[in-house]
């Protein structure tokens, strides 16, 4: 069995979960940044925590509820911008690699972020899905640097 403090967190920071996103998803900090919150939000989503999803979106465009979505597997994020904050509003540009039955897909997207009641809060942002069609023998979309035919299979 493998310890949560030698898995590495899904956000791609490089850390381990334990010193990266895990404090944010457990409550005992708050990110800091959009960013930060960005990151602790794909996370949550590659390990399927829909509460923390739930409870970082901004009360105006939170949904009731998140239905469990274990068919879906993230497999990387990639941040493209995070701008200078301005006037407690933040944004995130980023591209997510995941697949479903389906197949692969990358999700990009400008997220918005606001600053309120001593807390960054996910706002919105439009998404825009693109269907990857990999080969075989092309690099895996999870950023391995293996074959996909060896690694996440086509």
């Amino acid at each position: 069995m493998t310890h949560s403090s030698l898995k590495s967190c899904p956000c791609g920071s490089g850390l381990s979960l334990e010193a990266c996103c895990q404090p944010y998803h457990q409550g005992s900090t708050l990110p800091p940044t959009p960013e930060a919150l960005m990151r602790s939000r794909y996370a949550a989503f590659a390990l399927n925590q829909r509460d923390y999803l739930l409870a970082t979106w901004h009360p105006t465009t939170r949904p009731q509820q998140l239905p469990p979505d274990p068919d879906t597997r993230w497999v990387a994020l990639e941040i493209i911008a995070a701008p200078p904050v301005a006037d407690d509003q933040g944004s995130v540009h980023f591209r997510a690699t995941f697949r479903d039955p389906g197949g692969w897909h990358v999700l990009e997207e400008v997220s918005r972020f606001v600053w309120q009641e001593q807390r960054w809060w996910y706002v919105d942002g439009t998404p825009s899905v693109t269907r990857l069609k990999p080969r075989r023998n092309e690099p895996c979309l999870c950023g391995s640097g293996r074959k996909l035919k060896v690694c996440c299979k086509a």
